[in-house]
């Protein structure tokens, strides 16, 4: 077991972030995606602090060197603030599944991230990977309408752009978070990546002056019982087991087994929502899956 020691952190990932993005779904919904990303952010890092200072005897990352820092830091910003803001508007426009579907595009926006900033190579399969992955959400996500020439989308172009950016965020800072947490604890790396992105939407709270629909927020009970649901097993659990994941296995590996999520979240959306699930777009999310393998396991 010990073997597959981060392969197992990274299926759990899969499994935290289907609960995350089916609670945090709910909770756009009923308080805004403003007022949630600060919310949950809050409630990660108390779960997480509690937890450091019972795993580490630590309570805040004070051990962490000055490179740590400015890396992990940068990488919350990158994927918190800016992927997140975009996701969670998603979430309320297009819905979890599809979301979480385009979000299998952060593995090929890391490898690419990673070829242009770290001097990564991408191998031919590698590039054919990112092709499977692009086809298989067009293949979800659009669809030719009877008597009508062409392909339409069926989902809101503006809530596509928003998962998209999303992914875009999560894939840079997945390169970045690695690139600064270099041996450092995981937890304690995530604790950094949470502090900066805090202060990234308390700023960007302020400059909108929405502080007044945050305090309005947290009187929703039903808002606030899913934020910290989907915060429990987002920001504290997700994100940890992710760099716990990219530690004790190839970057490759955990971020395929961390894709699987748009087929994850099938049966409870069918179950719980009733929504219809047409077999195009389990096809299409199996394609994807299989692009982001094909990219990273070559």
């Amino acid at each position: 077991m010990e073997a597959y020691f981060g392969e197992l952190a990274a299926l759990l990932v899969a499994v935290f972030w289907t609960v995350t993005a089916l609670a945090f779904e709910r909770a756009s919904l009923r308080i805004g995606s403003l007022s949630l990303n600060l919310i949950r952010l809050l409630m990660g890092f108390i779960f997480l602090s509690l937890f450091t200072w019972i795993y580490r005897g630590m309570l805040f990352p004070t051990d962490a060197s000055g490179y740590n820092w400015i890396w992990l830091a940068v990488s919350g910003m990158i994927g918190f603030v800016f992927g997140d803001l975009f996701l969670f508007k998603a979430y309320a426009m297009i819905g979890s599944r599809f979301s979480m579907l385009i979000m299998t595009l952060a593995p090929p926006i890391a490898a690419v991230v990673g070829w242009f900033t770290l001097g990564e190579k991408l191998l031919p399969l590698q590039l054919l990977g990112m092709f499977l992955t692009l086809l298989g959400i067009f293949l979800a996500i659009f669809v030719r309408k009877a008597g009508k020439k062409g392909l339409s989308m069926k989902l809101s172009g503006k809530g596509v752009l928003f998962a998209f950016l999303g992914a875009a965020g999560q894939g840079t800072g997945l390169v970045l978070s690695k690139y600064g947490m270099l041996e450092y604890d995981p937890f304690a790396a995530t604790q950094i990546r949470l502090i900066a992105a805090i202060v990234g939407f308390a700023l960007l709270t302020t400059y909108l002056k929405r502080w007044k629909k945050v305090f309005i927020a947290t009187r929703n009970k039903g808002g606030m019982s899913a934020a910290a649901l989907g915060s429990f097993f987002g920001p504290f659990l997700g994100v940890s087991f992710s760099l716990l994941a990219i530690r004790y296995t190839e970057t490759g590996i955990a971020a395929t087994i961390m894709a699987i999520v748009p087929i994850m979240i099938i049966p409870p959306v069918v179950l719980i929502y009733k929504e219809k699930v047409k077999a195009l777009e389990i096809i299409g999310s199996v394609i994807s899956i299989a692009g982001v393998a094909l990219l990273f396991l070559v």
